[in-house]
């Protein structure tokens, strides 16, 4: 999974916004071969409790769970796209798709069951995704 911390942050899917937010963490989500329910809800509460935004300080001290900050959910399968031969990625690490569309739903429930206010992408569909990071702050987060 890739965080990006973002002022706001929306996805177009055939000219209609069909997710957005103001403040808060892009989530940009991969399910890999072998990847469960488990996984997915331990990714969920790892986001919902990692301070990325700043305290009064200034400071990365504060969570999704310490603000009234969204995350919107994007499932992109490339995130596992192995280049290390050729010059065209494999993607023979990435999870089916109705496997990877269950996982990415599990995910997207658990955040909310925290708390969290979700927005989402589309599975399967070609998707624009506009952003502005801040920070910028843009990390991986595997389990």
């Amino acid at each position: 999974m890739l965080l990006q911390r973002v002022t706001h942050a929306e996805v177009e899917v055939n000219g209609r916004i069909v997710g957005a937010i103001g403040p808060g963490v892009l989530l940009l989500v991969g399910v890999a071969r072998g990847d469960d329910p488990a996984v997915a809800d331990r990714l969920a509460a790892k986001v919902w409790h990692l301070r990325v935004f700043a305290d009064a300080e200034g400071a990365m001290n504060r969570s999704l769970a310490d603000t009234s900050r969204a995350a919107l959910v994007v499932s992109q399968f490339t995130l596992y796209g192995d280049t290390r031969r050729g010059r065209r990625p494999s993607w023979v690490a990435a999870a089916a798709p109705d496997e990877a569309s269950a996982l990415v739903d599990r995910f997207v429930a658990a955040l909310q069951a925290l708390g969290a206010d979700v927005a989402t992408g589309r599975f399967g569909a070609h998707m624009l995704v506009r952003l502005e990071n801040d920070g910028p702050v843009t990390l991986i987060l595997e389990l």
